[in-house]
């Protein structure tokens, strides 16, 4: 009989080994994501990073075509020079050892530094240089490079002589207090009780020794007398060629083509008679020429567009302890000794009361004729007079303030730092103020070389952005010669651009659902949209305010025309008005897509990609990328066309599965990147070369990766150790809700799901998933979300379904969604009803406290940051941002579309607090002290009503933590904590004394209850 009981033990083995492991809370680290990638101009190098969670990443460089590839450990923070000759990046510090220096708690000086690395593409050596604080490259440049030294590390011997020192002279005055307090105490025996005596002693000790530790500390740490920190060693190198050294450097700037380095030095400590200095290097010369000394303050370095003239403000005759500093504008150009004064609060032009602010930007016009600069209102000096223990701490709100106190508050840099643009025009010495309080917002045309800019501002309109979200604004043409301004409209919700070569301004008035254009040469503005009779806004729109259009593609050159897009295609139309417009369907003309006459027959919603960051306008005979994103399967594919008259798609890259944001083309047009992901598989990065006359299709082959490749290369491969590990698939479930709408979600299964056995079932929502079904979800401790991919992997299904609402019921909307899908899927035989969970953070966090007030349904739920009472919530801030929340309700998310006084039934019916008694469901909230837009007395106020009622109900508050959990630490102990409530409530799982017992005061930071 062995040998038959052998047999079954042996298959169970067998079983066993072949196996996947499920995902712990151990895994997180490793699991690796595409960072930073780029592509070289001649399109023959690409250039990406892959970073751990936690730990040390790497810089991988690769060539497709001849399969040279490279990584450096830590690289990152890279750059291509122009040429597609040189990589230039930095490589961080082991994670080990700037970790146990933040555990030694050492000095900010005295942590790992980063190190530069300089490479030839398609080389294997790299030049490094120690402890550097930044590089820069010529934005066109390709032969030189800046890189910026640390402070040096003090010499061993020297910083033990200056401790020995330090000790020394810190022994000799406790010896000197030692004595004074002795011959006091001398003095005064007799006269007082030995308890009054002792008490003086210890009193009179501690605060001398305070002094004598805090001045002998002050002493070692030499911060130097200057308020601005002395400046370090810059190298400007020749790639792969000579390096020349500056001296004392604290800001350094290329010009666009790589033929200038502008450079501010400050004074150097241990010569008195050395100066701060602004400098400009030559770089083929090797000429230096000094532009500036004795100067105090010096920011805001700009170049023109041709590097012949610079501009920057500064400050130079005040102390440095000057309660009033007064800046000035500078310029230089080339031929000129030095810089020359050109604005300051006494030229002809300023406003009176102002002055040149240092916190504006400085731009040149393009050609070079104007330069734009900020004046502000010279601020009174802080009364120093005053005694800050004497001073009130007091806010004081006023109905009639434009923003709300905590709002000013957080905003307060920016309120006292506010500037208004000027302009200067460089041949007439002629300065023209163009903004002011009444027109906040200045917008450069057409590079700045057009005679107008764009005037606007919302004054007047602010205070009921606290109810409506939003604010009405006000927009001018203003003529930057003679300030003339011509109203473009006011009072509209609606925001104006520029067209590129400056001929029309243009919005969407999203009350009147079109597109408008003002005719700068003859003020005349038109409705340009209105005979497109399909709708130009977001029609699945569901919370109670005017639907957003879904926007502009852009224009085509000269002003000839306007691109705008509807829920699936692409518009042509005149900006004059003229003529009809005319559908631009990307998807036209397509065997692919057996030739539709429209993307939108085929659900297909058209958009193009953006490649280039200084592109301006579309013109004809060249290429540009679309995603076609299919509505109904949420697949997408790449195409590449044209914007002729017929138009042609040449090309189709990818179709299938999900491409993400990472796209990137070279200059030469020939090479293409993007990233490929869906549930299963990584979002690895692919190459593709475009430039063949053939159409690209994907079809024709397998990859290591599972998806099919045959015309492009995968590069990376970020994650093998999956095939390890249970993981799980992803597709649509559809089912009709209690109202009759067909619905549609997103059903996760264990990759080993047998449909004969029931799972447990986690819930997990917030508005709208399914657009997200190929996206792929890396085992990560999450900030406040289900983390899908684990529950799946240790044999649970999650469900997400997506919830469209109406005006006023947002919470039964919610049931009418949720809890229809969960038992339709209960209905399919594979989910035991009985172990049912929800999981939502801060909207969806809502909705699950809402939820278990109507529904026996769920065995256990878990809510991050949830309302509970909006009838306080409505009045509460948002104290992140400053903001009130009545307009969240009015007009947005919490969709209840009345003020608390014209509809306060649907604020009590919408509160989970209310109806606290119909709770059975075990709830776990977590409610962070410093949530920054849900108030965490929310949770506050559920947790003790619940408690109140006698329900379990746990609360985690996460000290000093925001709306979603930031710090790592918390989100691990958060994943650790909700998989073992969940294995608890829903597989029958021993509690955990956090869960039994608590984790009282006493015990907080020694026993964490795991």
């Amino acid at each position: 009989m062995k040998p038959l009981f052998l047999f079954p033990l042996l298959l169970i083995c067998l079983h066993t080994t072949a196996q996947k492991k499920t995902l712990d809370h151990t895994v997180y680290d490793n699991w690796k994501s595409i960072g930073e990638k780029m592509i070289s101009n001649d399109g023959r190098y690409v250039v990406y990073t892959v970073n751990p969670q936690e730990g040390d990443g790497e810089l991988v460089i690769q060539n497709p075509y001849t399969r040279y590839k490279k990584a450096v450990p830590r690289g990152y923070g890279a750059v291509i020079t122009e040429d597609s000759r040189w990589l230039i990046f930095k490589i961080k510090p082991l994670f080990k050892d700037t970790r146990k220096a933040k555990i030694q708690k050492k000095k900010a000086a005295d942590m790992p530094k980063d190190s530069l690395g300089i490479i030839g593409l398609g080389k294997d050596s790299v030049l490094t240089a120690a402890r550097i604080k930044s590089f820069k490259t010529p934005e066109k440049g390709a032969d030189y490079i800046a890189y910026q030294l640390e402070k040096p590390l003090a010499d061993a011997a020297k910083k033990k002589a200056g401790t020995d020192s330090a000790k020394t002279k810190y022994e000799l005055l406790m010896k000197l207090a030692d004595s004074m307090i002795r011959v006091s105490i001398d003095s005064i025996k007799g006269n007082i009780t030995n308890q009054e005596l002792t008490e003086i002693i210890n009193k009179a000790s501690g605060q001398i020794i305070k002094k004598i530790k805090n001045a002998a500390d002050a002493d070692e740490e030499d911060t130097g007398s200057s308020t601005k920190a002395e400046g370090t060693d810059l190298v400007v190198k020749k790639t792969g060629g000579k390096e020349i050294l500056f001296k004392w450097v604290t800001e350094y700037y290329f010009d666009k083509d790589g033929t200038r380095l502008l450079m501010e030095t400050t004074k150097n400590s241990k010569d008195s008679n050395s100066n701060a200095m602004v400098l400009l290097y030559h770089l083929q010369s090797g000429s230096t020429d000094t532009l500036m000394t004795k100067l105090n303050d010096v920011k805001n370095f700009v170049f023109d567009e041709a590097g012949n003239q610079l501009a920057f403000v500064a400050e130079r005759d005040s102390s440095e302890k000057a309660l009033l500093k007064f800046y000035k504008l500078w310029y230089y150009t080339t031929g000129n000794d030095t810089a020359a004064m050109i604005v300051d609060k006494h030229t002809t032009g300023m406003q009176l009361g102002y002055t040149v602010s240092e916190h504006a930007k400085i731009e040149f016009s393009k050609d070079g004729s104007k330069l734009y600069f900020g004046n502000a209102p010279v601020r009174p000096p802080k009364d120093t007079t005053l005694v800050d223990i004497d001073l009130v701490k007091l806010d004081v709100w006023h109905y009639k303030d434009d923003y709300l106190q905590p709002q000013q508050l957080k905003k307060l840099d920016s309120f006292t730092n506010q500037s208004y643009t000027a302009v200067y025009h460089i041949s007439d010495n002629k300065l023209l103020q163009l903004g002011d309080a009444g027109a906040e917002k200045i917008t450069l045309v057409n590079d700045g070389n057009a005679n107008w800019v764009l005037a606007e501002t919302d004054k007047g309109s602010r205070i009921e952005a606290q109810w409506m979200g939003k604010t009405k604004s006000a927009v001018y043409a203003m003529n930057t010669i003679t300030g003339e301004r011509k109203k473009v409209f006011t009072g509209v919700y609606a925001e104006a651009h520029a067209s590129p070569a400056g001929k029309f301004v243009y919005w969407y008035d999203a009350a009147a659902k079109n597109y408008f254009t003002y005719e700068i040469a003859t003020g005349i503005t038109r409705n340009v949209s209105a005979k497109i009779k399909l709708p130009l806004y977001d029609v699945e729109n569901d919370v109670p305010d005017v639907p957003d259009a879904y926007g502009v593609m852009g224009w085509h050159q000269a002003d000839r025309a306007m691109y705008i897009y509807d829920q699936f295609d692409v518009w042509k139309i005149s900006p004059d008005g003229a003529g009809v417009p005319s559908l631009i369907s990307v998807a036209e003309n397509n065997s692919h897509l057996k030739k539709t006459a429209s993307a939108r027959k085929k659900s297909l919603v058209t958009r193009w990609i953006a490649l280039d960051k200084d592109f301006r306008f579309f013109s004809f005979g060249k290429k540009y990328f679309f995603t076609l994103f299919n509505k109904a399967n949420k697949q997408q594919e790449i195409i590449i066309r044209n914007l002729n008259e017929p138009q042609v798609t040449e090309k189709i890259i990818f179709d299938n599965k999900k491409l993400t944001a990472r796209y990137a083309a070279a200059k030469n047009g020939s090479s293409f990147i993007f990233s490929q992901e869906d549930f299963q598989h990584a979002p690895n990065l692919f190459f593709t070369d475009v430039s063949n006359d053939a159409a690209i299709s994907l079809n024709s082959n397998e990859n290591s990766a599972g998806n099919v490749n045959l015309s492009s290369i995968q590069l990376s491969d970020i994650n093998p150790q999956q095939k390890e590990y249970n993981w799980g698939t992803a597709g649509l479930f559809s089912w009709k809700t209690y109202t009759g709408k067909t619905a549609s979600g997103i059903l996760y299964k264990p990759e080993d799901f047998d449909p004969k056995k029931k799972y447990p079932l986690i819930c997990y929502f917030y508005d709208r998933h399914t657009d997200d079904l190929y996206k792929y979800i890396s085992p990560a401790p999450t900030p406040s979300r289900l983390n899908i991919s684990f529950y799946v992997s240790r044999g649970y299904i999650v469900f997400s379904p997506d919830i469209f609402y109406t005006t006023g019921h947002p919470g039964n909307d919610a049931y009418n969604y949720v809890v229809s899908g969960a038992r339709a899927l209960a209905k399919t035989g594979i989910v035991d009803i009985t172990k049912i969970g929800i999981q939502g953070q801060s909207w969806g966090g809502y909705q699950v406290a809402y939820l278990i007030t109507r529904t026996k349904l769920f065995k256990a739920a878990w809510a991050g940051a949830p309302v509970a009472n909006m009838t306080s919530a409505y009045g509460g801030m948002r104290w992140e941002s400053g903001l009130n929340r009545q307009f969240q309700y009015e007009k947005q998310q919490s969709r209840i579309g009345a003020t608390l006084w014209q509809k306060p039934q649907l604020y009590i019916q919408n509160s989970p607090l209310f109806y606290l008694p119909n709770v059975q469901t075990p709830l776990v909230i977590m409610a962070n002290d410093a949530d920054g837009a849900v108030p965490w007395y929310q949770g506050i106020e559920l947790f003790t009503g619940l408690r109140r009622l006698g329900k379990p109900v746990w609360m985690l508050n996460y000290n000093g933590e925001a709306h979603n959990l930031v710090e790592r630490k918390n989100r691990k102990d958060i994943q650790i904590r909700q998989q073992q409530f969940f294995d608890w409530q829903l597989k029958g799982a021993e509690p955990v004394r956090w869960l039994t017992d608590g984790v009282p005061a006493v015990d907080k930071g020694k026993d964490w209850g795991l």
